[in-house]
């Protein structure tokens, strides 16, 4: 994975001028959409499509310290007017194409990036590989804002909101793996941009035969491979290590890569102030070509 990365990094160079093909770029490099954006917003730190439009701006400030037409130069990056171009150079520079072409900057340079797969412990991971008969996710879902690191407030208000008898409801329900009662994360954005809306559902795992009340979420899995990867101690903190390690160690050493589909943690034990927790986090995976 590390090497389809910085060859990716080398496309996007080359075709700074272009309307990048993402879905196409990927499949030369023979991978898939999903699982390129997703471990390069993981391992990069930020969304695909956020680097291309630094780069891009990077490249054109010298284009505009130079003293071209600005409408060329707009339409050299991709964009139909200086208006948009403009919103563009001053989200990443800070100022406006005027004042940069005027004072020489102060402009913010987004480097080339290069990824290296560096050893940093010998901490193993506990994963194991199962497939999955369709199942089905019921529960009940919200809309919240995506946040990489810490709990979120949003989800947290949303399994707050619920009554306590709803959790015992829902447990109730479960007769198939993931067991027990579920933290559901779907419709997440490609590039896993912080911010971005998710679908959250708090709930739990039904066969596709199990008969489902009308007040619940229900989100359709088909079968499928799962990687399950278990966390403990300090709750999220080391679920979020662990689910960080997928991106930097597990999938760059393993023949395997993300699928479409939703994330799944399953809380299998837990303080009662939620402090510590033993936690499984279900990743969709499929076999890499």
């Amino acid at each position: 994975m590390i090497a389809e990365l910085n060859r990716l990094v080398e496309l996007v160079e080359e075709r700074l001028h272009d309307d990048l093909d993402v879905a196409s770029l990927a499949r030369g490099l023979g991978t898939t959409e999903y699982h390129l954006r997703r471990m390069f917003s993981s391992l990069a730190g930020m969304p695909l499509s956020e680097y291309i439009r630094r780069r891009r701006m990077s490249v054109a400030a010298a284009d505009i310290l130079e003293g071209g037409d600005l409408l060329g130069i707009a339409v050299r990056y991709g964009y139909g007017s200086t208006e948009a171009f403009g919103r563009a150079f001053r989200s990443v520079h800070g100022l406006s194409f005027v004042d940069a072409r005027r004072n020489g900057g102060p402009l913010r340079t987004q480097p080339q990036l290069g990824f290296r797969l560096t050893v940093e412990g010998n901490t193993t991971m506990e994963t194991r590989i199962t497939d999955r008969p369709a199942f089905r996710l019921v529960g009940h879902a919200a809309t919240v804002p995506l946040i990489h690191k810490g709990i979120n407030p949003h989800i947290q208000a949303h399994i707050a909101s619920l009554p306590m008898t709803e959790h015992s409801r829902l447990k109730a329900l479960s007769d198939t793996e993931p067991a027990g009662l579920l933290h559901v994360s779907a419709d997440v954005d490609p590039d896993y941009a912080e911010g971005s809306p998710l679908t959250s559902l708090h709930g739990v795992a039904v066969s596709d035969t199990s008969r489902v009340d009308d007040d619940l979420d229900v989100i359709e899995v088909p079968a499928g491979t799962w990687a399950v990867f278990r966390a403990e101690g300090e709750y999220p903190t080391e679920l979020q290590k662990v689910w960080a390690a997928t991106a930097t160690d597990w999938f760059p050493s393993n023949p395997w890569r993300l699928r479409p589909g939703p994330s799944i943690v399953a809380i299998l034990d837990r303080a009662d102030d939620f402090s510590t927790a033993t936690t499984e986090l279900w990743l969709p995976v499929e076999r890499a070509a």
